[in-house]
C-alpha cells in the first residue's frame, strides 16, 4: 500500500523522523539540523529498514531550496552589510578564497579533477546561516560588535553563493573550448541581467501591488497562498523563461517582496511552510549520505573536517586580527564560521547533478558538515566564556563593553535614524532622560562620546532592553521604519514590562492594525499626522487662536 503513495510516505516518515531526532538533538544542546540530517541518513538507501523514495526526496529538496532562498531574500538587509563593510567584505572574500584553496588541495590529494576539487573547496568555504545565528543567539553574542561582523560576513558569503549558482552550470558545460564557454557565460549574464532588470522594474511594482490587493480581501488564506504562489511562480518562471536557477529566482522574489509594506505579514505567514520544507530539505540531504565513508575514507573525512573547523576559523581569525580587531572579537567570528550547512548542500547537490562531484566527494562534504555542526556548540562555549571574561589585552577591554542604564522614569528610543535623531534632540532639549538603542556601533560610539546614554544592540532582545532599563522606563518610542521589526520589539516590550507605553510608526492602516494588535499604545502614520497638522493650522488661522 505504501508503495502506491511515495510522496505521502516519504513526507510523513521524513517529518516524523526529522521531528523526533531534531527534538533529541535540541535536548542534547546540538543544532536540530544534526537531527534532521540523521533522520535522512536513517531513511536513506545506505541504511537498513525503511527507504524513502529518493526521486521524491529530490523534488522535496528543490521546494526546500526555493523556500530557503526566498527566506534569505525576504530578510536580506543592505543596511546590516554596510554597517560592517570594512571588515566583512574583504574578510569574507579572502576567507572564501583561502578555504576554497584548502579544499582544492584536499581534492587534488585525493586524485580528483581540478574542477571537482575547486567545487569541493567552494562547498567547504561557506557557513550555515541557521547554525551561525542559532549559536550567536544562544551565547547572547548576536548584538555584540563581533556578532554584527559575523552576520555581515555571512551576507557576503550568501551573495557569493547566489552568483556561484549562476556561474557553475556554465563552467561545467561541455561548450567546446574557452571561447565557447566565455560566450555561454556572457549569454548567461545577459539572461540574468534581463531577469534582474525585470524584477527591479516590473516586479518591484507588481508584487507589492498584488499583495496589497489580496490583503484588501481580508482573507488570510488567500494572502498566504499569494506569498507562496509568488515565491514558487517567480522561481519556476525564472528557470523556464531565463534558464536561471530556482534558487536565484526565489532569492529575488523574496528581496522584492521585502519592499512591500506587507513584508512583515509575508514573513510571518510563510514561516511555518518555510520551516517545514527546510526540515525536508535537510532530511533529503541526509538521505544522500553514505555512512560507509567513515570506514572507507576516515582520513579524508578527518582532513575535510579539519579544513572546515580549523582551517576556515584560523584564516578568519587571522584576517580579523589583521584588520586591527581584538582577539576575542576575532575568536567569535572564527567560531561562527567554523561549520558549513545549507549552501554547501545545495552546491554538492548541484555538483552531483552536473556530474562534477563523485559520490565520495558528496559524502565527505555532508559528513564534514554533520561533524562541524556537532562540534560548533562546544567551540562556542569556550569562545563565549573567553569573550565574557575578557583578556589582559587593553584593546579587548574596550570592545563591546557592557553598558547598563541605572536611572528611572526615562524614555527609551529605539533607532537613531532621521526620525529617531529628531525625536531625541527634542527630548534632550526638554531635559527628558532618554536612552537610545541602536545596532549601528558608529552611532552608539558617537552618542557616548557626546555623553548621551546609548545601548548597542537589537531591541528585540531581552538583554538589550534590560540594559536600557526597560523595567524603570515610562515610555518606549520605536522610531525604526520596518514594521516587522517594530512589531517584534513591541511584543517583546509588552512581555517584559506591560506597563510601559509604546509609541511606534507605520506606513499605512495595515501597519496600525498589526502593531496595535501586538500591544502598541499609539501608532503614528506619516500621512495622517501631516493631514492633522495641516487641518489644525488652517483652523487656528481661521479662529485666530494662533
Amino acid at each position: 500500500m505504501l508503495h502506491h503513495a511515495p510522496l505521502l510516505t516519504t513526507m510523513a516518515v521524513g517529518l516524523v523522523m526529522g521531528f523526533a531526532l531534531g527534538f533529541l538533538a535540541q535536548k542534547l544542546r546540538l543544532s536540530p539540523i544534526v537531527g534532521y540530517l540523521a533522520a535522512g541518513l536513517l531513511i536513506g538507501p545506505f541504511t537498513p529498514g525503511f527507504v524513502g523514495d529518493t526521486d521524491v526526496a529530490y523534488e522535496l529538496s528543490e521546494i526546500g531550496v526555493i523556500l530557503l532562498m526566498f527566506g534569505v531574500g525576504l530578510h536580506f538587509s543592505i543596511k546590516d552589510l554596510l554597517a560592517v563593510k570594512k571588515v566583512a567584505l574583504p574578510g569574507a572574500v579572502l576567507q572564501m578564497v583561502a578555504a576554497t584553496a584548502l579544499g582544492t588541495g584536499v581534492g587534488l590529494w585525493l586524485d580528483w579533477s581540478l574542477g571537482a576539487s575547486m567545487l569541493f573547496g567552494l562547498a567547504l568555504s561557506v557557513a550555515s546561516t541557521v547554525v551561525m545565528l542559532r549559536a550567536l543567539e544562544d551565547k547572547q553574542l548576536l548584538d555584540t560588535r563581533a556578532g554584527h561582523i559575523a552576520v555581515g560576513w555571512l551576507i557576503v558569503e550568501d551573495l557569493a553563493m547566489v552568483i556561484a549558482l549562476v556561474v557553475i552550470p556554465v563552467l561545467a558545460s561541455d561548450a567546446g573550448g574557452a571561447g565557447a564557454i566565455a560566450g555561454e557565460l556572457a549569454w548567461t549574464i545577459v539572461r540574468v541581467a534581463v531577469f534582474v532588470a525585470l524584477m527591479l522594474v516590473v516586479g518591484k511594482r507588481a508584487i507589492p501591488w498584488l499583495l496589497a490587493k489580496v490583503a484588501d480581501t481580508g482573507s488570510r488564506e488567500l494572502f498566504t497562498i499569494s506569498i507562496l504562489a509568488i515565491a514558487m511562480g517567480v522561481a519556476v518562471g525564472a528557470a523556464y523563461l531565463f534558464d536561471v536557477s530556482f534558487a536565484l529566482g526565489a532569492f529575488f522574489a523574496g528581496m522584492i517582496m521585502r519592499e512591500s509594506d506587507l513584508s512583515h505579514r509575508a514573513a510571518e505567514d510563510s514561516l511555518p511552510l518555510r520551516d517545514a520544507f527546510s526540515v525536508l530539505f535537510f532530511v533529503s540531504v541526509g538521505m544522500l549520505v553514505d555512512w560507509h565513508v567513515v570506514i572507507e575514507a576516515p582520513l579524508a573525512l578527518l582532513v575535510t573536517t579539519l579544513v572546515i573547523v580549523v582551517g576556515k576559523s584560523a584564516v578568519a581569525f587571522g584576517l580579523v586580527r589583521a584588520l586591527r580587531y581584538s582577539k576575542r572579537m576575532s575568536l567569535v567570528v572564527a567560531a561562527a564560521l567554523a561549520q558549513i550547512g545549507e549552501f554547501s548542500f545545495i552546491l554538492v547537490t548541484l555538483g552531483g547533478d552536473l556530474e562534477i562531484l563523485s559520490q565520495e566527494a558528496q559524502d565527505l562534504v555532508l559528513g564534514g558538515a554533520i561533524l562541524s555542526i556537532v562540534i560548533n556548540p562546544f567551540l562556542f562555549t569556550f569562545v563565549s566564556r573567553f569573550y565574557r571574561e575578557g583578556a589582559e589585552d587593553p584593546q579587548d577591554q574596550d570592545d563591546d563593553a557592557t553598558v547598563t542604564y541605572t536611572g528611572s522614569e526615562h524614555v527609551i528610543l529605539v533607532g537613531f535614524g532621521r526620525v529617531g535623531t529628531r525625536t531625541a534632540m527634542a527630548l534632550w532639549h526638554a531635559d527628558v532622560p532618554t536612552v537610545v538603542i541602536d545596532d549601528d556601533e558608529n552611532k552608539v560610539k558617537a552618542l557616548r562620546e557626546d555623553d548621551r546614554e546609548a545601548i548597542l544592540g537589537s531591541a528585540v532582545r531581552s538583554k538589550v532592553l534590560r540594559a536600557a532599563g526597560i523595567d524603570q522606563a515610562t515610555t518606549v518610542i520605536i522610531a525604526i521604519p520596518d514594521p516587522l521589526n517594530a512589531g517584534a520589539i513591541t511584543a517583546k516590550i509588552k512581555r517584559l514590562s506591560p506597563h510601559v507605553r509604546v509609541l511606534t510608526r507605520g506606513q499605512n492602516d495595515t501597519d496600525v492594525a498589526y502593531l496595535t494588535e501586538l500591544g502598541a499604545d499609539r501608532v503614528l502614520v506619516g500621512v495622517n499626522e501631516v493631514a492633522d497638522l495641516m487641518a489644525a493650522d488652517v483652523l487656528d488661522e481661521t479662529t485666530g487662536t494662533h
